[in-house]
């Protein structure tokens, strides 16, 4: 029997942050209301960046506290410093996830800062989420791909993950941020990591920019990855990213993956529903195979032969 799989679904935070349009904080408690109702067990909710910078996403606090709050869900949020920590603390969230690049060039885009002076904080902000009793992650933006400086060595991986592992932050995520990655470099990449890096628990952030996002999500499942992120109707991308699109469909991972076999122990009936309801809102920015085509076992009647 195959491993099952968990998704986070990441719109709140990484989809609705592309949208230009301002979305109500009734309309974001809504849809993460419902996808509670559709059985993630884990949600990046919002980011604690400051509001100038994605000033869609100004009322994190106020999304937090109307929320339903279920006790076997996870709410995450993506914090970049010790003020968007304090925030976060307030409002909260059960764990909190570093924002960082992989390349200086794209960290100075992102967090106005070289890779290495981006986590001078880190260690103070892995300690105070430690005395708070909440869970902290880590990220690597752009592992497989840098839209300014092309392919990234898979040294600097390993240099950054030594830096995570020095702090004592041992869950990262590996983003495919431009959607540069393909199924040679997401296995390599992560087939060497977790040898470096046993004790490390690595999940995928895909991104479906050249429709290649399935086929990576397979080859990081045949690597070893078991956590993914994903968001609804394929909604998403990366503000500092040139020509950046959404990430992969959270309908599309899923019914891939259980076509496979592979169990996700998500209702998809309800997300695609949901899906439908925000690519009809914001068709601009959704990308969906599953909203344009259906599931495989929604089968059409048969039209008897050609007609005359």
């Amino acid at each position: 029997m195959l491993d099952s799989v968990t998704i986070t679904e990441v719109c709140p935070r990484d989809g609705f942050q592309i949208i230009k349009e301002n979305i109500p904080t009734e309309e974001k408690v809504n849809v993460i209301n419902r996808l509670i109702d559709c059985g993630f067990t884990q949600i990046e909710v919002t980011s604690f960046v400051h509001p100038k910078a994605v000033p869609q996403l100004s009322d994190a606090s106020e999304v937090l506290k109307s929320v339903r709050r279920d006790a076997d869900v996870i709410f995450r949020a993506l914090i970049p410093n010790l003020k968007g920590l304090d925030r976060a603390i307030e409002a909260g969230v059960h764990k909190v996830k570093l924002m960082l690049s992989s390349t200086d060039s794209h960290s100075l885009h992102n967090a106005n800062a070289k890779t290495l002076d981006a986590m001078k904080d880190f260690p103070e902000i892995a300690r105070r989420c430690k005395e708070a009793g909440i869970k902290v992650s880590g990220s690597i933006s752009v592992a497989f791909g840098c839209p300014y400086e092309g392919h990234v060595p898979i040294e600097r991986h390993i240099m950054l993950c030594g830096k995570y592992d020095e702090m004592g932050i041992t869950d990262i995520s590996l983003a495919d941020t431009t959607g540069m990655a393909n199924p040679y470099a997401i296995k390599e990449i992560v087939t060497t990591l977790r040898e470096k890096f046993p004790h490390f628990h690595f999940s995928l952030h895909l991104h479906n920019t050249r429709g290649m996002a399935f086929a990576n999500a397979v080859a990081g499942y045949e690597a070893g990855i078991r956590d993914f992120d994903s968001s609804i109707a394929g909604l998403g991308g990366c503000p500092y990213v040139p020509l950046a699109t959404g990430n992969i469909a959270t309908e599309d991972i899923i019914h891939g993956f259980e076509e496979m076999g592979i169990a996700t122990n998500i209702d998809l009936d309800a997300v695609l529903a949901l899906a439908r309801e925000v690519q009809q809102k914001f068709p601009s920015y959704a990308s969906s195979f599953l909203v344009k085509a259906g599931k495989n076992s929604e089968l059409s009647i048969s039209p008897g032969g050609q007609a005359k």
